[in-house]
């Protein structure tokens, strides 16, 4: 075999057979990808067309994976020997996958990889429904992320595809054969009607297409330097972005750039695209590549209970004791951002029933959840509520007979517990939360956001949560810095509480998101205009009013008017903006008692005369300390003012005499007192009026206040209403679609039946016919209602009315011949109409013309009697 013998192969006959990447990407990158090859039924020939088209010398790994019996030692590795110039082995426990290597599983054995090493696990039943495929694929991608390529050939059944959403969620590959080439095309078809395929090819081609994708793919075993740099350029992303928003009305710009990088590498290498200014003309040029990519970046993995342990303690801690704060009873309200295609929402509304099945408690609960997520595709699969045989790996054998129906080759959500979901479209970073809520599961979103996107939405998970409503985040997530306004309840599963604060809250509502605004340049914009009035008062306010600063209850400085830095300098080392840390000498120690006091007192605290050392000597200080009560925002906060006092000037004595200056002094003195004493009575005066306005101000404030919650309140209920109509909307006029299509079906079958029929409610008025009943019954659309004895008929049938009363009784149908007018004959059934919950609601009368039977049998009496 060429491999047996490459160590004796000249250099030249070497290079033939080496792989076809440079060398030097060698050391950028040791690991090899690895493939993983998924078949079952007639999978055989679609392996062997597969690994006949590879090199002996490929720098990838393989694993292949099949349905076995259990029982019987399988042949695979020496039939695939056959076809391959590759070392084919049987997979052994913690062997290292190396390149050039094709791994099989063994029989009766399930195949699982960590760090690079197969590892063989005990299957958990010897028969039965088992997805081996499933099995190995996820824990490939969670292994070796965008070095996993799934592919999946020919077989019957499901496997394999959840496993291929895992390795596209990782930025791997999913590579599936061509329905058409396969013997057996439900594993295929699964694939690609899931939306997952990358690449679609027969088997005798899917390797050279596999190979130029890792040949151009920047996560491959090509690197492109250039690219990474381009890639990372702001401008390039932008268009990106630009491009994607305006065909999809959705911004990514605040998703984390790796994340965004990693999916647009991913494109590019399916299409063998190695410069980033080639890729974004290749988008402006073909829409349909957006919406693919529109699609790459909006893959979320998703399972029935994923991480069984959350489920557990949901059901066991969690919910219970959010039941107990509502002794009464309650409706709940959950929300379930990015839903995906629905599997979480579901789960929920089965732990919830459980939970109430457990508690036997009276009290009357019930759950409304609402599943959103930006892919309107995936959120038309939700709705259906359908899914593959493989969820039995998620779901137990009691779970799937008490909530699920078998349909047909899968599993349907019984009707209890969709009704408990409403799955709508929405955008959590761009559109309005839904309120007052209970529940909030937002699992592996926040991953995919910056740091600043995350800290708002925690904020605003806070706000849409009510008193005791619980928040579930993904196993990666956390709540940050936002432990004061959540409890924990189960560290582990990231399960918290929500803590209601004394204050409200700044919380960036999403409408209020503007991404884009991130392109603009600084130096595109302009400072507003400011009026006079506005020049003026920021005039006064720097050159005539005291130095101040607003500070909190612990000294925080929240705001500084006027010119603070003679009082205030910042302290050395890590900034801090507390007041007593940046006070000069002579001001610290007196701030401290000045500050403890005005918090107790409506008083203004006043300590004068003090001496503060500058920078440029020592300066008198007047220090005035007032607690603010009004307005509300405002409230709790202190207001400290600093007042210069003028000093004398030193080594200038006065030439006057001092009775003279005494003189002076006092009539000085006398008119200051007479001016003081003006100066009272007209601050009294003043003091009168501004307590009179201040009081009537105080009233008007209170009545808006009054008003304004009560706006506010209504303002809440009526969006809570608005959300909650919208999302039945949406769900109602799919509904109505769904009946006008199933009604248009009906009346087409009736009528090219060609088979008179009435249908009569439980007190044999007419509910519906078709057009052929005018040939019996002078029927038009107004008799609708009417009983049928009233309407004129050509039968000769006058027990009709109590052939039709007792099949409503005995629920035994009737059927009779009965002759019409113009020598018709006509067979007449009468059954009972029943609904689809098995109800019996009126009869169903069909009338079959047998004119010609009856002719014909006329004549062959007549022979027979002409015969005899």
């Amino acid at each position: 075999m060429v491999k047996t013998h490459v160590a004796s192969l000249g250099p030249d006959t070497l290079a033939q057979v080496s792989p076809p990447f440079p060398a030097a990407n060698a050391s950028i990158d040791s690991k090899p990808p690895i493939i993983a090859i998924g078949a079952s039924a007639g999978g055989l020939d679609a392996m062997e067309q597969f690994f006949a088209q590879i090199p002996a010398v490929s720098g990838v790994a393989f694993v292949v994976i099949q349905h076995l019996d259990p029982h019987h030692q399988g042949m695979l590795p020496e039939l695939l020997q056959r076809a391959s110039p590759l070392t084919v082995i049987q997979a052994g426990d913690r062997m290292h996958v190396k390149p050039d290597w094709v791994y099989v599983i063994p029989p009766n054995k399930d195949l699982s990889i960590l760090h690079g090493k197969l590892h063989l696990l005990e299957p958990l039943a010897p028969r039965g429904l088992r997805l081996p495929i499933d099995a190995f694929f996820r824990a490939l991608a969670d292994d070796q992320h965008e070095r996993a390529i799934g592919v999946i050939l020919s077989g019957m059944g499901s496997d394999g595809t959840l496993g291929l959403r895992a390795i596209k969620e990782n930025a791997g590959l999913a590579v599936v054969q061509s329905p058409e080439s396969a013997q057996f095309d439900s594993m295929p078809r699964s694939a690609i009607n899931a939306g997952l395929a990358d690449i679609v090819a027969p088997p005798s081609e899917m390797w050279h297409k596999i190979l130029a994708y890792l040949g151009h793919s920047p996560r491959g075993l090509h690197v492109v330097p250039e690219l990474a740099v381009a890639l990372k350029g702001r401008s390039a992303l932008e268009q990106i972005v630009i491009l994607l928003r305006e065909r999809t009305g959705n911004d990514f710009l605040l998703y984390k750039k790796n994340t965004i990088y990693r999916r647009i590498e991913r494109r590019m290498g399916l299409h063998q695209i190695d410069s980033i200014a080639k890729y974004v003309r290749y988008l402006r040029e073909n829409p349909q590549e957006l919406d693919l990519l529109f699609k790459e970046l909006l893959i979320g993995v998703t399972s029935f209970f994923r991480d069984p342990g959350v489920w557990e303690s949901l059901k066991s801690e969690a919910i219970p004791a959010l039941l107990t704060e509502y002794p009464a009873g309650k409706s709940l309200r959950a929300w379930i951002p990015a839903c995906s295609t629905g599997e979480e929402a579901y789960s929920l509304a089965m732990i919830f029933k459980e939970v109430l099945a457990e508690s036997q408690g009276r009290q009357p609960f019930k759950l409304q959840i609402f599943a959103t997520d930006l892919d309107q595709d995936a959120i038309d699969k939700a709705r259906q509520g359908f899914y593959p045989a493989n969820i039995v790996s998620d779901v137990s054998e009691d779970r799937l007979s008490r909530f699920f129906s078998v349909d047909g080759s899968g599993y349907r959500i019984k009707k209890d517990i969709r009704e408990m979901v409403i799955f709508a479209p929405h955008n959590v970073i761009m559109e309005p939360p839904f309120t007052k809520l209970d529940l909030l599961f937002c699992r592996n979103l926040l991953i995919y956001l910056n740091q600043e996107l995350q800290k708002k939405l925690i904020l605003l998970f806070h706000y849409t949560l009510g008193n005791h409503g619980i928040l579930l985040l993904g196993s990666a997530e956390a709540i940050g810095n936002a432990g004061h306004l959540f409890s924990v309840i189960d560290n582990k599963s990231r399960i918290y509480r929500r803590i209601g604060t004394p204050f409200s809250l700044n919380v960036d509502f999403p409408t209020k998101y503007f991404p884009v605004a991130a392109m603009v340049e600084e130096t595109e914009k302009h400072p507003p205009i400011a009026n006079l009035q506005t020049l003026a008062d920021q005039l006064l306010l720097q050159h005539f009013a005291p130095a101040a600063v607003l500070v909190n209850a612990d000294g925080d400085i929240l705001y500084i008017s006027g010119r603070t830095g003679k009082y205030l300098e910042p302290a050395a080392g890590k900034a801090n903006w507390n007041i007593h840390a940046m006070a000069r000498d002579g001001l610290r120690h007196e701030l401290i008692g000045a500050l403890s006091k005005a918090r107790t007192q409506t008083e203004v605290v006043r300590i004068p005369g003090l001496t503060v050392a500058t920078d440029g000597g020592c300066q008198t200080v007047n220090l005035s300390v007032q607690a603010i009560h009004k307005p509300d925002a405002l409230k709790g906060m202190l207001m400290v003012v600093f007042t210069d006092v003028a000093t004398p000037p030193a080594g200038k004595s006065s030439r006057k005499s001092p009775n003279a200056a005494q003189k002076l002094l006092r009539a000085e003195l006398v008119q200051a007192q007479e001016d003081l004493q003006t100066l009272r009575e007209e601050m009294q005066t003043s003091q009168e009026e501004l307590k009179s306005a201040n009081e009537e101000l105080q009233s008007t404030n209170e009545e808006l206040q009054s008003t304004n919650e009560e706006l506010t309140t209504s303002k809440e209920e009526m969006q809570s209403l608005n959300e909650e109509l919208q999302t039945v909307n949406t769900e109602l006029q799919i509904k109505v679609e769904d009946l006008s299509r199933a009604s248009n079906d009906m009346n087409n079958l009736l009528n090219s039946m060609e088979v008179a029929t009435v249908f009569l409610d439980g007190s044999l008025n007419i509910r519906r016919f078709t057009s052929h009943i005018s040939h019996l019954f002078k029927l038009i659309a107004a008799d609708v209602g009417r009983p049928l004895s009233d309407i004129v008929t050509d039968l000769d049938y006058p027990e009709l009315q109590q052939d039709a009363q007792e099949v409503l009784r005995t629920l035994v149908f009737v059927e009779k011949q009965i002759r019409a007018g113009d020598k018709r004959w006509f067979k007449v059934r009468i059954m009972p109409y029943r609904t689809q919950d098995n109800l019996i609601d009126g009869v169903v009368i069909t009338f079959i013309d047998i004119s010609e039977t009856k002719k014909l049998e006329a004549e062959l009496r007549k022979g027979n009697e002409q015969s005899e």
